[in-house]
């Protein structure tokens, strides 16, 4: 038994300490990675250059359109180097961008932000089933899949769409927006006069 004891300690003393960090998940703007808060913190604790990272993140972004949001995984390996993948942007990016809005409803289910159509929504399946999480899934359940997103969202899925109805009703739900931004305000003001 102590022989054994004795190779398992000398075994021991060969074999790498491996270390084991957890992959950090993010999303960070398309060409705009700056060593700054949030970014740069989250990095300088996995001891990842920052500076190298963001030169690296901003060059391989560089012929997509500045600002849209890229989730990113990474992984730090033990000799401080890391393992950048880059997705697509997230779901509901593209069914508001497809909708032609800036935010979504503040009441799913209860009212309608926007519109899109069935091929918009095949065309943003398409490209969201080429991301490594979604390889599994097949197109009728990505599609599925982004129908929910979509209704979280306040986004109908309609088969056609008239552009100058659907432009009226972006007018009026403009209107609607300000109103509610104004209502919010309101609240808040009223929230730190009881509070102040």
């Amino acid at each position: 038994m102590s022989k054994a004891a004795g190779k398992l300690k000398s075994l021991k003393k060969t074999v790498e300490r491996v270390t084991h960090t957890s992959k950090l998940r993010t999303n960070i703007p398309a060409g705009m990675a700056a060593a700054g808060p949030p970014l740069g913190p989250m990095l300088g604790q996995r001891a990842i250059n920052i500076a190298a990272f963001c030169k690296d993140f901003n060059a391989k972004t560089a012929e997509m359109k500045e600002g849209v949001p890229l989730p990113c995984r990474i992984s730090v390996n033990s000799d401080r180097s890391y393992d950048l993948v880059i997705h697509h942007p997230p779901a509901t990016f593209f069914l508001k961008q497809a909708a032609g809005l800036q935010r979504g409803t503040m009441t799913p289910g209860k009212e309608v932000a926007g519109m899109i159509t069935l091929k918009h929504l095949y065309e943003i399946a398409a490209i969201k089933i080429q991301d490594p999480p979604n390889a599994l899934l097949t197109m009728q359940q990505m599609c599925e899949m982004l129908i929910s997103i979509a209704r979280t969202c306040g986004i109908k899925v309609v088969r056609d769409i008239d552009p100058a109805a659907y432009g009226e009703f972006l007018e009026e739900r403009k209107l609607i927006v300000e109103q509610q931004r104004r209502e919010l305000q309101e609240k808040r003001e009223a929230k730190m006069l009881r509070t102040g």
